[in-house]
């Protein structure tokens, strides 16, 4: 089966949507399938060899841009649309990540979601024109998120293929925007677009069928899953004193904040004598301020000897840090469609203390991997890694079991089965 993969890229830092669909395409390419990822707006950039390697972008981020904002750009030759896609330009417009305006960021979102209705419609066509080249013609294609759900209408319309499009995360995007529920509408019109959603946790499917209105029919469920390939305990075992970690990007949304003022608190307890934090995950240049600020408290409190943050760590160095942890919490404090890294940190007999809500309380019963507290409230997190970390037997046991679920359940081969699963039900 051929399957053509629409991913968004970020140019610059890792991001969790970007690692699963790259996964998704290496699986689905070792289990048979000519499989393609076409990167989008800023080229991809993951920590393992990206499969978009030699693939054209399409919908560059500073044509998308130009486009939204004067006519003349919708209009321009394909020399010029070509000259503002090179990697240097592109390169440069990911590091001003955070530059356009809260007002100018709906308007846009609007205009993609309205496909061949919307300002990038010239954008579209290419994609269109890729597609349609007998050498490319897919079986079926596959939307990375409900986002780019504006593509759909005109390539079913033209090529008469179904279209597969994952849910992951995108409810806090669009309620963030100035009109979130303009978009929620233009979502809900478009989805009919859309053959079969996937969503990659069950909490996260219902969480979408209610608010694009699906029948639950259309949505199927589809874990993440990781190549296994070099994660493993460390051989040396648990480290001493204990090592609390974060690898996420560090950013308010996930609870950064909370996991460090819960570790402040931890130390000036005495309960668990010298422990310590390590902080790794994506950090862009609109992270700094918020990372500065936490950097801040740590050394107004004393605890700056430690604690360490590691950003934009690439794929061996992210194993290799696991390795050096007792124990892992993101305490994301909004409504998380899955979080990679709790299966990144299982992998490696790693076990998580999870705040309970969102996808959370679901992949903690689905592994064993560890417990849950109160969201969003520093103390009872910090309550609950003095429990865990106070009992080493439980807690190599946690690690015991969420690796082994993780080897048996989270795998990229499993994902990539269910995945290409979901795509012969869209066939047929």
């Amino acid at each position: 089966m051929r399957i053509v993969q629409l991913t968004p890229g970020t140019g610059n830092f890792y991001c969790g949507t970007c690692l699963r669909d790259n996964a998704l395409v290496t699986a689905l390419r070792k289990q048979g399938h000519d499989a393609v990822l076409l990167p989008m707006y800023l080229p991809h950039f993951v920590d393992e060899a990206s499969v978009a390697e030699d693939a054209p972008l399409f919908f560059g981020g500073i044509n998308v841009y130009l486009q939204q904002k004067s006519a003349l750009f919708r209009n321009t030759p394909e020399w010029i649309d070509r000259l503002l896609n090179t990697p240097a330009l592109l390169h440069r417009a990911a590091s001003q990540a955070g530059m356009t305006s809260a007002r100018d960021l709906g308007d846009l979102t609007i205009s993609m979601l309205l496909g061949e209705d919307g300002r990038q419609a010239k954008e579209l066509e290419k994609v269109i024109a890729w597609l349609s080249k007998k050498e490319n013609r897919p079986d079926v294609v596959s939307l990375s998120n409900v986002l780019l759900i504006g593509l759909a209408r005109r390539i079913k319309q033209v090529l008469g293929i179904p279209i597969v499009c994952s849910l992951q995360g995108e409810d806090s995007f669009v309620d963030a925007l100035p009109e979130p529920e303009r978009c929620w509408q233009v979502l809900r019109e478009r989805a009919a677009d859309v053959s079969i959603f996937v969503a990659v946790s069950r909490y996260y499917g219902e969480v979408m069928t209610r608010r694009l209105e699906l029948a639950p029919e259309r949505v199927a469920v589809v874990y993440n899953g990781i190549a296994l390939d070099g994660y493993a305990p460390a051989a040396s075992g648990p480290p001493q004193p204990p090592v609390i970690g974060y690898l996420a990007r560090m950013h308010p949304g996930k609870g950064l904040d909370v996991l460090v003022e819960a570790f402040i608190r931890l130390r000036a307890r005495g309960t668990i004598p010298g422990v310590r934090l390590r902080i790794a995950g994506g950090q862009t240049p609109c992270d700094r301020p918020f990372v500065n600020r936490l950097q801040e408290q740590i050394q107004a409190c004393g605890c700056e000897q430690s604690v360490e943050f590691l950003p934009n760590l690439d794929r061996s160095e992210k194993q290799a840090f696991l390795r050096t942890l007792s124990i892992l919490s993101v305490p994301a404090t909004y409504g998380e469609s899955f979080g990679l890294y709790l299966i990144e940190a299982l992998a490696s007999g790693v076990p998580v203390v999870q705040p309970a809500h969102a996808a959370f309380p679901e992949l903690v019963e689905a592994t064993g991997g560890g417990l849950l507290c109160e969201p969003g409230d520093p103390e009872a997190l910090a309550l609950a890694l003095e429990k865990a970390l106070g009992d080493p037997v439980q807690l190599a046991e946690w690690g015991r079991c969420g690796m082994r679920q993780v080897r048996e359940n989270f795998s990229s081969e499993t994902m990539a089965r269910g995945f290409a699963a979901v795509c012969e039900r869209a066939r047929h």
